[in-house]
This record gives C-alpha cells, structure tokens and sequence, in this order.
C-alpha cells in the first residue's frame, strides 16, 4: 500500500475516468466535501488503494466506526466499478446506497469484493454506515496474466503496460 499518489495526470484509483487531482483527492484533503454517496465511497476506495486508515476512520458513521483499523499490507486494489447509487431526502434525513464491486490482488491470487453499502448524512457530511456483501466466496480464481493479456484492472491496456 502506498499513502502516496501522484497527481500529474495520474487517473484516480477509483475508477471515474477523472484524474485524481480532479476527483478524489480534493474530498480525501478536506478541499470539499463529498455530495453524495457515490463519491464518498468513491473517495473511500481510493483511501482504502492508498493506505490512508485516518481518512476512512474519518468517514465512518459515529454509531458505527471502530476504534482501530488495520489494512492487510498484501492487498492491493485494483479496480472499482459502482453498479448501481442511489440517495433518499425525507426532511433533515438523508441515506443512501451504493452498490459496487472492487476488484484486488494478494500475492498470485485475484478476488473481488461486491457489496451494497449504507451511508447517512451525519452533521452535513455523507458517512459510510455498514454494508451487506453478496456472495460468500470472494476469492476468484484466475490464471496468470501473461504479458501481452489484457490488464485485469480494467483499463483496456496490455497488462506488461499497465500494473504488470
């Protein structure tokens, strides 16, 4: 995991197409705040691609967040596609959902996490609540990527130029 993301032109790790300068960085630096849901987890994902265990404790809901975080060191993230987002207003409560699967790697291995998660605003700010996840093997096998294979992370490259 790296803290670290360069911002010259970097695409952001959460997959918007945008660059991270441009996209998640200014909510991650307290620049602006996230507007809806979608970007909080958006943001969020790219805290969990980078590291950053003091932004995602930050965003937890207050009735829910732990004391302590702690991030498998061997997972890298590698990708994020948001399947569906939605929010609800009635009166000063706002919730909403967000369903997304995020795609990692750990050591050979290659596996995704889909999940449908629950956020509520929380004096003003999107908070992440819980989330209930689908499927109980999230462990995808797959075979090797050779060099000339399309990258797994999504973007279209050959993986030997893209994350290989």
């Amino acid at each position: 995991m790296n803290n670290a993301i360069e911002t010259d032109n970097t695409a952001c790790p959460c997959g918007s197409g945008k660059q991270v300068d441009k996209c998640c960085i200014p909510v991650i630096s307290g620049e602006c705040k996230a507007l809806t849901p979608e970007q909080l987890m958006r943001s969020r994902y790219t805290a969990y691609a980078t590291g950053n265990k003091a932004y995602i404790l930050q965003t937890w809901h207050s009735s829910k967040r732990p004391a302590e975080l702690s991030l498998d060191e061997a997972l890298i993230w590698t990708g994020l596609r948001v399947v569906k987002a939605s929010s609800i207003s009635q009166g000063e409560n706002r919730e909403g959902y967000v369903e997304f699967i995020a795609r990692y790697q750990q050591g050979a291995d290659m596996g995704q996490l889909h999940e449908r998660s629950h956020f509520l605003q929380e004096q003003g700010e999107w908070r992440y609540v819980d989330g209930i996840q689908f499927g109980s093997d999230t462990q995808v096998p797959q075979r090797k990527l050779g060099r000339n294979d399309p990258c797994h992370c999504g973007s279209g490259k050959k993986y030997k130029k893209c994350c290989g």
